[in-house]
């Protein structure tokens, strides 16, 4: 999201909903006594160099599956394409895009209006087989966005991290305001589905916590773990990916990589001493990258990372 609303108004929201934890999440995990490393951890490379902290923020990434890599450049207005060599290959104005995922029938979809001096936010769509993709709007109309994902039937989940309730939208672009009320969580960020459960991580709160959404019934939500021992331990939890049957995710404030299993909450630092870590993506259809072993990061210091597990 935008330099002001994460780095101004998140400090707030973080000291005020301290002693709320996470409204509506039903029964919840203990908090850990500290997270240890994990038994095999990430080596860290810069795919893409980044510039002034802050000022050259990539908010979020997605591989198509046909060779690249997208990346919702938040603070230049900009969605770039890359190639597997690290050259830059595509490069299209959004205004403050965020979110970013491939959706079911082979299109990239990503939210904009992330970057709060843009005048409005929703869900647009691009071709990344296009010579020169132009970003069409599916969704209009929506202020205060930032994760998304997109499930085998097309529908779009949106987060809001200063608000209750992930939003719901049918392909179509209509509001599914039930479901949205039924989930309702505070304070969303990173959201990932896998089978039947959307995922997301929880910013607004000092514990950290991984939510569990059942899809078909949203109101069922619970906590998977909470990865904060206590509030000085706050992580500020950003976007997160599965990743060989678990969930990874990246701690915007505490600049590391936990790796979760969602069965036991079982927790474990994969990787630390990131420079605000925003989003992680493993690679699908990348030149020889191998989604196995590799994941992607992006951080608001404007570096694009390859980690290799193992």
């Amino acid at each position: 999201m935008g330099i002001r609303m994460r780095v101004r108004s998140l400090a707030v929201a973080v000291s005020l909903l301290s002693l709320c934890g996470v409204e509506g999440a039903g029964a919840a995990a203990a908090a850990p006594a500290g997270l240890g490393p994990c038994a095999e951890r990430g080596r860290v490379a810069v795919f893409h160099e980044g510039g002034i902290p802050l000022v050259d923020w990539r908010e979020n990434l997605e591989f198509d599956g046909r060779g690249t890599l997208w990346v919702a450049h938040v603070t230049q207005n900009r969605v770039e394409g890359y190639a597997p060599d690290g050259s830059l290959r595509a490069s299209f104005a959004v205004s403050g895009p965020g979110g970013i995922r491939r959706g079911p029938d082979g299109m990239m979809y990503v939210n904009f209006g992330v970057n709060p001096l843009s005048p409005s936010g929703g869900i647009a769509r691009f071709d990344p087989a296009a010579a020169h993709p132009e970003p069409e709007t599916v969704v209009d109309g929506l202020s205060g966005v930032n994760g998304l994902a997109v499930d085998g039937r097309g529908n779009f989940y949106v987060s809001r991290e200063l608000a209750t309730g992930v939003l719901k939208f049918g392909p179509d672009g209509t509001p599914d305001t039930e479901w949205t009320k039924k989930a309702d969580v505070f304070g969303t960020n990173g959201l990932q589905i896998v089978g039947d459960q959307l995922y997301a991580s929880v910013i607004t709160s000092t514990e950290s916590p991984v939510v569990r959404i059942p899809l078909d019934d949203p109101a069922r939500h619970s906590v998977v773990t909470r990865l904060s021992a206590h509030p000085l331990d706050v992580k500020l939890l950003d976007d997160l990916t599965e990743f060989e049957g678990d969930l990874v995710v990246a701690t915007f404030g505490s600049g590391e990589l936990i790796r979760v299993d969602p069965a036991t909450g079982r927790s474990c630092v994969l990787v630390s001493g990131l420079r605000m870590p925003t989003s992680v993506r493993v690679p699908r259809g990348f030149g020889d990258h191998d989604g196995r072993r590799e994941l992607y990061v992006v951080e608001a210091s404007g570096r694009i990372l390859k980690v290799t597990v193992g």
